[in-house]
């Protein structure tokens, strides 16, 4: 199996990034990725996958719990995260340092993904030759995915010609995400 990294997750080593990569450059990651012998955990879609790995690095936790103490440091905005997707309404914490996080959830999209969603951005890089590329890391406290943001499954829901992947959003996991998200807040 080889992982490769997209230039699309190349946003988690930028200022404000939910996730912000400490410690790691991408060429570390991928050797990281590729030596694991961890196995993958399946994701939202048949397409994505997510490997955990522990974190060495200094990166941060994308999120923080809500608290009396914090709640004056949340922010809101309308954000897209690249140039021809929809701006979403998004909620995040500003001034605030996430704790470390123990592990890096490596989220993976399948090389045919990569290539549905590159027709769609051709500017973009071309789609690197691999089986699986990174398009997102978040770093977590545990080795489990936090439930997707109810924007992020809304966003996914519009296709991918408004910078989603067209899967449909599942009312469960939107639920469960809606109960997670109204107590925690990404840090930035």
């Amino acid at each position: 199996m080889r992982i490769a990294i997209t230039d699309f997750a190349l946003r988690n080593w930028q200022e404000g990034a939910s996730t912000r990569i400490l410690g790691l450059t991408p060429e570390s990651l991928v050797a990281l990725c590729n030596g694991s012998d961890t196995e993958l955990i399946d994701g939202y879609a048949p397409f994505c996958q997510h490997l955990f790995l522990e974190n060495t690095s200094d990166t941060r936790a994308a999120f923080a719990p809500i608290t009396d103490e914090n709640r004056p440091f949340l922010r809101s905005g309308y954000l897209a995260r690249r140039e021809g997707e929809r701006a979403v309404l998004e909620r995040w914490f500003e001034g605030i340092e996430a704790p470390r996080a123990a592990w890096l959830d490596v989220i993976l999209y399948s090389h045919e993904q990569l290539l549905a969603e590159a027709h769609d951005y051709p500017e973009e890089q071309p789609v690197p030759d691999c089986d699986w590329g990174i398009v997102s890391i978040i770093g977590t406290l545990a080795p489990e995915e936090p439930p997707m943001p109810p924007i992020t499954q809304m966003r996914n829901a519009l296709g991918r010609a408004e910078g989603g992947s067209g899967v449909p959003i599942d009312i469960e996991a939107y639920d469960r995400a809606v109960a997670f998200w109204e107590a925690h807040a990404a840090v930035r």
